[in-house]
């Protein structure tokens, strides 16, 4: 699936984000099985920074994803950012963030 121009709600543990470019791919985990992959955008205000940064610090997190029939465990795969210090008032930073299903013998994070 891949919704280039729609916004989307997921979650991320329990904080809802509103995204665009959500798509799904696999890839091979250390196992060599594959795994479900997403990839999406947001943005991340100057108020909602400090939120955002200590939740993706945490690495591994429940992902809930309704519109692809998708809740569990995920680790982050790829992320990057426009902006590294989002502390001036009015800024605002693009996200993108790709995590990816944890293997089934290493579930259990922060759900």
């Amino acid at each position: 699936m891949n919704t280039e121009s729609t916004n989307i709600e997921i979650r991320i543990d329990e904080r809802m984000f509103e995204v665009t470019g959500l798509r799904e791919f696999a890839v091979e985990g250390p196992d060599g099985r594959k795994r479900r992959a997403f990839a999406f955008d947001f943005k991340v205000t100057h108020e909602e920074y400090h939120d955002v940064a200590t939740l993706l610090y945490n690495g591994t997190f429940r992902l809930r994803i309704p519109q692809l029939e998708f809740d569990g465990e995920t680790d982050m795969h790829n992320y990057s950012t426009s902006l590294d210090n989002l502390y001036e008032k009015d800024t605002v930073g693009d996200y993108h963030l790709e995590l990816a299903e944890r293997p089934n013998d290493q579930k259990g994070g922060n759900s």
